[in-house]
């Protein structure tokens, strides 16, 4: 029995994911005992026996069942998230959750579950190549269209995590080195759009010089830079022609100092408690930033801040290097997994986990723009909390069949 659960037992995900989770109670219960939120630590570890128990039933489901339902779960998931833009409840300005009672949930975080299992089902057929440019656009197209409807909510962050997902499979199913080229070009494009004229040229010439050194012939590669141009300048038309209230929304988004008492408030405590923790922290419950409450709702989006001011840079790096263990161990279990779905979707996970903590803790860190992700494990939420354990869980799955064809 020993030997049998060794050799099948994802214990490295499981105690990696456990010891996230238990971060993620220590600093919702920190951030919220003394501050007016009544029961939200009790309901996190509610969520958590519930994550438990639904990522014990990823890591046992039958992985060629798990491959059939796919497709259909992915669709009922798509009419999911267009009735919840009709019926759903608004929470900070985005129609994106169900409520009933005192109980709700947000669909966009199983949609991601959803849609990397549809992503990796479509990928491992035998007659997919992604050199086919109809089976390339029906890939992206699997991805893009939940995304069209979560930003439609609207969700930015979330869109941003479903499209930041997209190229690490697609480089992993065999994408060539010009279509992700392109693709990372027009998303550069649009964004440097919005820090002005100088870093758009500055950006152009970086997108060129990247389309031209990994292209297939010269046409596709100035069909692909036109596209790029095309992309950044309707980006700059847009913002243009926006009233001035909403360009300042955008200018605060992208530069939280120009609204300090507003929009930027947030990212600026957050930096203030994270650098105050100084090497070893001011100590669990005792974070000023923290337990003053500067940073409104820290339990949520900012949660980071807690371990960083609380434990200080030992802390941090603590939870860093958790994050780093699980990621490395993701990439690990694509690559034994010899099912080209379980490595698809393993990627898959593994780049949903990356991409949150990247930008959850460089807004934390005042590194990136605040869009709104949480951390993975650690946020308070019961949706997400429950969603990712379920991607550990499929982890475990695939690890448990990694020599299955």
């Amino acid at each position: 029995m020993t030997n049998y659960l060794k050799e099948y037992f994802d214990y490295k995900a499981f105690l990696l994911c456990l010891a996230l989770v238990a971060v993620g109670l220590l600093s919702v219960y920190s951030a919220t005992f003394d501050v007016g939120a009544a029961g939200a630590f009790e309901k996190q570890v509610v969520w958590a026996g519930v994550g438990l128990l639904s990522m014990l039933i990823a890591a046992l489901f039958p992985i060629r069942a798990l491959q059939r339902i796919a497709f259909p779960t992915y669709i009922v998931t798509l009419g999911i998230l267009l009735v919840v833009l009709v019926v759903g409840k608004t929470i900070s300005g985005s129609k994106s959750w169900f409520g009933v009672g005192g109980l709700g949930g947000q669909p966009s975080e199983f949609a991601k579950v959803a849609t990397i299992l549809a992503l990796a089902a479509f990928l491992a057929r035998t007659t997919t190549s992604l050199s086919n440019v109809k089976h390339l656009l029906i890939a992206i197209g699997i991805v893009v269209a939940p995304m069209i409807l979560i930003l439609a909510q609207p969700d930015l962050g979330t869109t941003v995590v479903f499209f930041a997902m997209l190229l690490p499979v697609l480089y992993w199913a065999g994408a060539s080195n010009f279509i992700l080229a392109a693709i990372i070009a027009a998303v550069l494009s649009a964004a440097a759009a919005l820090f002005g004229t100088l870093t758009f040229l500055i950006t152009l010439v970086i997108a060129g010089a990247l389309l031209y050194l990994t292209r297939q012939n010269r046409f596709a590669a100035a069909v692909a830079f036109a596209l790029t141009l095309a992309i950044g300048l309707s980006v700059q038309a847009v913002y243009e022609r926006l009233p001035a209230y909403q360009q300042k929304r955008i200018s605060s988004f992208l530069n939280p100092e120009l609204d300090p008492k507003g929009a930027g408030y947030n990212a600026l405590q957050s930096k203030v408690a994270i650098g105050s923790g100084g090497f070893f922290g001011k100590g669990y419950l005792q974070g000023t930033q923290t337990q003053l409450n500067f940073i409104p709702e820290q339990w949520t989006d900012f949660i980071f801040c807690v371990p960083g001011e609380e434990f200080g840079f030992l802390g941090a790096s603590i939870v860093l290097t958790l994050f780093a263990g699980l990621l490395l161990h993701g990439i690990k279990v694509a690559y034994l997994s010899k099912n080209r779905f379980a490595s698809a979707a393993a990627i898959g996970v593994t780049g949903i986990f990356a991409i949150h903590m990247l930008i959850n803790i460089g807004m934390s860190m005042g590194l990136l723009p605040v869009i709104g992700i949480p951390l993975p494990f650690v946020s308070y939420g019961g949706s997400a909390l429950i969603a990712n354990m379920v991607m550990v869980g499929l982890l475990m799955n695939f690890y448990a069949n990694r020599k299955e064809h």
